[in-house]
């Protein structure tokens, strides 16, 4: 194999495959105990937010003791992968005009759940790496 099967990525490449996605893993934290969650989200690269919506629960309790999160998210084929992972601070929108903006976007939930609230993450740090996928280099023994 030539080169180095791990390449990081430059913030506008990250913001690039982040922008592509609609889907990831929002992780909190609450108390030092960490949990994760898989979400659909809208990503505004130009504004430098992800969107999603939410209902009522576990996730928004905790990202309300605690707004720092980290969403994640990534794609892979049998010979390249990718991960980018931003960090940032969430806020549930509650302004009118910040309600029916986040309405006209594209995001809607997936399942047959009613979720009310919208939540948006201004990120504050996103990095990213791409993977050449292969098999594991020779070990040497002594």
């Amino acid at each position: 194999m030539s080169g180095d099967p791990v390449t990081v990525m430059t913030d506008d490449q990250a913001w690039e495959m982040l922008a592509g996605t609609v889907f990831g893993r929002l992780a909190v934290s609450v108390d030092d105990r960490p949990d994760i969650f898989p979400v659909n989200v809208h990503v505004d690269a130009a504004a430098g937010t992800i969107l999603l919506r939410t209902a009522e629960g576990t996730k928004l309790s905790m990202m309300a003791v605690n707004s720092h999160v980290v969403f994640e998210t990534d794609a892979f084929t049998s010979r390249v992968g990718w991960s980018v992972v931003a960090r940032g601070r969430a806020r549930v929108l509650v302004a009118t005009d910040e309600i029916l903006r986040a309405d006209q976007t594209p995001l809607r939930p997936w399942i047959p759940t009613l979720k009310t609230q919208y939540v948006e993450i201004t990120v504050d740090r996103v990095t990213g790496r791409r993977f050449t996928i292969g098999p594991e280099p020779e070990r040497i023994v002594s």
